[in-house]
């Protein structure tokens, strides 16, 4: 299949509604398109979703992980020569024209591995999902932190809250709810680390792409996401994203990772 774009979203007791709504977004281009659903739901009640013969569903029968799941629908876009995949969350939707958008930049400048739109919440209001690789306080202190003045300033700056969402930019971590990504890139990079059940994993699959190619914020184009950080509410997802976290800084380092140093710093005083 020549330019081939595949996509995927890992489901999990979602709401039809909502799936509906992604898969008719990514399904509604004129491209030459295949979507993976990849269902690590307890049942398969949601295989009618598949009616359309450019989606294939894969039923786990356990819940494998966020990217786990994923790295079943890239091991399928590498077989099928996928010229770009696109990493979907079950929880947004979007103009279907948007794909044409992002393969005209990513085809005009070869250069770049991962590219992300500009998010929204259903308000119209913007999510600051564009950050600076995390340190510890960021990912594990920030979160319990009682003093608001004080989190606020800490949130200023690792969310670059203070950058202009309408620029394009080189931004080091991005959002897993929508990526646009050169397959080959994913390929060489290995796709996701699966030591991530939940959480990070977006942050750690961002950080390996960029450094073998360019990762971009493209806001000329957006998707809307029905964000609700489920780990401020749930006690469950909340020790998943701890956990994460640990693991995130056991690999890359918890105090002393130069990359992270030089990388943030060369963002800073780019954006600033």
């Amino acid at each position: 299949m020549n330019n081939l774009i595949t996509g995927s979203i890992v489901l999990y007791h979602n709401s039809k509604d909502d799936l509906i709504k992604v898969i008719n977004s990514f399904l509604g281009s004129d491209l030459n398109v295949k979507l993976f659903l990849i269902d690590n739901s307890s049942s398969d009640q949601l295989s009618c979703l598949s009616k359309d013969p450019r989606v294939h569903y894969v039923y786990n029968n356990d819940n494998l992980g966020f990217g786990k799941a994923h790295n079943i629908a890239f091991e399928e876009a590498y077989k099928l020569n996928s010229f770009y995949h696109v990493l979907l969350y079950p929880d947004i939707f979007f103009d279907s024209e948007i794909l044409e958008v992002l393969l005209d930049k990513s085809q005009k400048d070869q250069s770049i591995g991962l590219l992300s739109p500009k998010v929204i919440y259903p308000n119209g209001n913007t999510q600051y999902l564009c950050k600076l690789i995390p340190n510890p306080i960021d990912l594990i202190i920030r979160r319990f932190i009682p003093i608001k003045s004080i989190k606020n300033r800490l949130d200023n700056k690792y969310e670059l809250r203070f950058f202009n969402y309408n620029e394009e930019a080189y931004i080091p971590v991005l959002s897993g709810c929508f990526m646009f990504i050169k397959t080959e890139v994913l390929k060489e990079i290995g796709g996701f680390d699966e030591r991530y059940f939940m959480y990070l994993e977006d942050v750690d699959l961002t950080r390996r792409i960029g450094e073998i190619s360019k990762v971009v914020f493209y806001p000329k184009v957006k998707v809307v996401h029905a964000y609700e950080k489920g780990s401020y509410k749930n006690r469950k997802l909340l020790l998943y994203h701890i956990s994460s976290a640990v693991k995130y800084f056991n690999k890359w380092g918890w105090v002393f990772d130069r990359r992270r140093k030089e990388i943030n710093k060369k963002v800073l005083n780019t954006l600033r």
